[in-house]
């Protein structure tokens, strides 16, 4: 009899291995083109860029000592990255929970219990004491896997916690982006404030200029108030960038999640560099699906297949098993005694009759959140495609904005340097300087914000491409 137990038993373990009923995955095709776009505005890529899970070292991409520093303080200490991190450990668990389904609970069982019964209630008419101990092993519910539910929602748990993996990459990725961004920003006011001092000073020197002038006969009242507004709009824009300075310190300290060093602060923009050079990415199905958002939505897409199995499960018989092993006796000392073995074995068949039509709506439900979660992995993909065209069309131009800024620079700046010696020659009125000198001012402003923008760029050219999937040379 041992023997047949047995055998059936193992006959229904074998069996809880059979395939689920979840449909088929396969990976949809993306919903982009096949190809990058190209034009004037865009650099020339190469679609044979070789390895592309090679992921680019911090160091690499950022050289700079002090912004490596600080990323490395925002990786320990952002509070967005850590709950990323313990939702990971919650996803985990939850996969170990429903994995072990699959095996039976056995549970060491020990009990008993001692009863009189009343001559009355005895049926002999005489009072009796019955006693009765059991010690063994049990089997509490154990439900055979025949239709995959359990490996269904197994499978769901696994894609589930995949899925927060590629989401903490994604927050990793995000935060690099962020900081460095946020600090190079912080960099842009910072040489703008800077500009923004120097111009003052520079005007309060030709104010000063002028009111001996004004005060010799020379130069008009017109010259003194204008040279007055120069004055004024400088002292503006110091408010204005010190403002900024600090906000952009707190933004970069909340991101950082902890005070930042004064010697982590960065210094002039000009010498920051991000070192990416010319791209050569690959073909976008090759590079957007490495991006952790997009491997985080397939998985998503995943688990929503394995629950479809789960709900057709439902509508099959389900079977639970329970059973103990062990010694029975009336006498606590004749407990493991020759003669005392007991077993039990207890299964129960459960099948679906009405249920109002509960299981068809669940099915239902999941098969309605599998086509939301394709729309989404399209969506992704679709939105993954544009990101990094944009990055391409703002690298290939930026550079050759930089230079025409530059050169704007140095042409306004000689024409400021004409129109205030023809009007200490009274060739010219002040307001030709003035207006020159405003010119000047407005290039070397846009300077340092095409600058930010080229800086910007890269980083954005880092995190659209999934945070370094592609190849790249220091610059």
């Amino acid at each position: 009899m041992r023997r047949r137990l047995a055998a059936l038993l193992c006959c229904l373990l074998c069996l809880t291995g059979c395939a689920t009923l979840a449909p088929p995955y396969e990976t949809p095709a993306p919903a982009s083109s096949s190809h990058w776009p190209a034009g004037a505005a865009y650099p020339t890529l190469a679609d044979n860029a070789g390895p592309l899970a090679m992921h680019l070292p911090l160091g690499q991409v950022f050289p700079d000592q002090r912004l490596q520093q600080l990323l490395s303080l925002a990786i320990a200490n952002n509070r967005d990255l850590r709950q990323a991190v313990i939702a990971i450990e919650q996803s985990r668990a939850q996969f170990q929970i429903e994995g072990a389904a699959l095996l039976p609970q056995v549970d060491a069982e020990a009990q008993g219990y001692r009863e009189r019964r009343p001559a009355d209630l005895s049926g002999t008419g005489q009072s009796r004491i019955t006693s009765e101990y059991r010690a063994g092993l049990g089997v509490s519910a154990y439900e055979l896997d025949l239709f995959g539910r359990i490996r269904s929602l197994r499978d769901q748990a696994l894609q589930t916690y995949l899925a927060t993996e590629e989401a903490r990459r994604a927050v990793h990725i995000g935060l690099v982006a962020e900081v460095a961004s946020a600090w190079l920003t912080l960099a842009a006011d910072q040489e703008h404030l800077r500009l923004a001092r120097e111009t003052l000073t520079s005007q309060e020197a030709s104010y000063r200029l002028i009111q001996s002038r004004y005060d010799a006969g020379i130069s008009s009242a017109l010259d003194l108030h204008q040279a007055q507004t120069s004055v004024d709009n400088a002292r503006i824009d110091i408010a204005r960038y010190s403002r900024l300075v600090a906000q952009d310190q707190n933004a970069l300290t909340l991101l950082v999640g902890s005070a930042i060093p004064a010697n982590l602060l960065p210094e002039r923009l000009q010498d920051i560099r991000i070192a990416i050079s010319e791209p050569a990415i690959g073909l976008p199905s090759q590079v957007l699906l490495q991006r952790p958002d997009i491997l985080q939505a397939e998985h998503q897409l995943r688990a929503a297949y394995a629950n479809i199995g789960a709900a057709r499960a439902a509508f099959f018989p389900s079977i639970h098993l329970l059973g103990s092993f062990g010694s029975a006796s009336a006498e606590l000392t004749d407990l493991f005694q020759a003669g005392s073995l007991a077993w039990s074995f207890t299964p129960q068949i459960s099948v679906p009759i009405f249920d109002a039509q509960r299981n068809r709506l669940r099915l239902r439900v999941a098969e309605t959140e599998r086509d939301l979660l394709l729309a989404r992995y399209d969506k992704a993909i679709q939105t993954a495609f544009r990101e990094v065209a944009d990055a391409l069309a703002a690298f290939g131009t930026l550079d050759t904005q930089l230079q025409a800024q530059r050169s704007l620079v140095d042409a306004t700046a000689n024409s400021y340097n004409l129109s205030q010696a023809r009007y200490q020659q009274g060739i010219d009125s002040y307001l030709n300087v003035l207006d020159s000198q405003r010119a000047l001012y407005r290039a070397q402003q846009e300077l340092i914000s095409t600058e930010l923008g080229r800086q910007l760029n890269r980083t954005s050219l880092y995190r659209a491409l999934g945070g370094g999937w592609y190849t790249s040379e220091p610059s």
